[in-house]
């Protein structure tokens, strides 16, 4: 594992109570991939691989539900809450596995029926690094089989910036330029964020279909709420889950895919 790679575990091992509250913070991204997960996804017990899955929270929910999850992650940290709040939630996972996304050699070609990717596409610099990435979970994933891969956006760093820090490009103009450039930002001093790969949303549909996969759908998680979210997510209910349906369905449309956070690609392999 390269340099680079240890800094990221080492960031999640530190923050990974931090990471499984965040889909508690912001509840509609959880909700909405999760509308999306039990559209798509085979019925259970179907065995699902869920790359970079950080403390389980998908993991867990879709165990819930019947099934046969393996949770595969690069922090041991966030693995080890993981055990610990299934145990919580009354489930157990397939299986807790250590290692990065660009080697899933421990496990046999289309061996599962279905794979997420919701994580380590944004933390893999290198075009070359991400390819690898999604060869790695086509490979394990069954003919057919859907994958789930998640994209953090071009400018959401700047949507950030616009809410907490405006001051932020002034300051660095040169990590903005980077940022609408190339995608990329180094971990920051004061320890926000770790290494990160910024998608524009154009960029997404021709590599995953590039490796191999046929498109179904390309979703906006916060739909029309992303950095707006507070009071909705506040919600119960009926309201709240007629702004889940909201969202789901408006996510899909194209027009809003550059001011999300999060876009959640699925496909099929082809």
């Amino acid at each position: 594992m390269d340099i680079r790679m240890s800094y990221v575990e080492h960031f999640y091992d530190e923050n990974a109570e931090h990471e499984w509250e965040r889909l508690e913070r912001h509840r509609t991204e959880f909700a909405v991939t999760m509308r999306a997960l039990e559209d798509h996804l085979p019925e259970p017990p179907a065995k699902v691989l869920d790359v970079g899955g950080g403390p389980g929270r998908y993991a867990i929910a879709l165990a819930q539900r019947r099934y046969a999850v393996t949770l595969f992650d690069l922090s041991q940290g966030c693995l080890n809450l993981a055990k610990r709040k299934s145990k919580e939630a009354g489930v157990e996972l397939a299986g807790y596995e250590h290692g990065t996304a660009t080697d899933l050699s421990r496990f046999k070609d289309g061996s599962f029926d279905a794979v997420l990717l919701m994580g380590p596409l944004y933390h893999l610099l290198e075009e070359r690094e991400r390819r690898q990435a999604i060869r790695e979970a086509r490979r394990v994933l069954k003919p057919g089989g859907p994958i789930f891969a998640a994209f953090i956006t071009r400018y959401a760093p700047i949507r950030w910036a616009a809410k907490y820090e405006p001051k932020w490009i002034l300051e660095n103009r040169d990590l903005l330029e980077q940022l609408l450039t190339s995608g990329a930002l180094p971990a920051g001093p004061e320890g926000g964020f770790t290494d990160a790969y910024f998608s524009h949303p154009a960029e997404i549909r021709p590599l995953m279909e590039n490796e191999g996969f046929e498109t179904v759908d390309l979703i906006a998680c916060e739909g029309v709420v992303s950095m707006i979210e507070e009071r909705i997510n506040e919600l119960s209910g009926e309201l709240w889950e007629a702004w889940v349906e909201l969202n789901y369905r408006l996510g899909r449309d194209p027009s809003l895919h550059g001011g999300a956070e999060h876009l959640l690609y699925i496909g099929r392999k082809s």
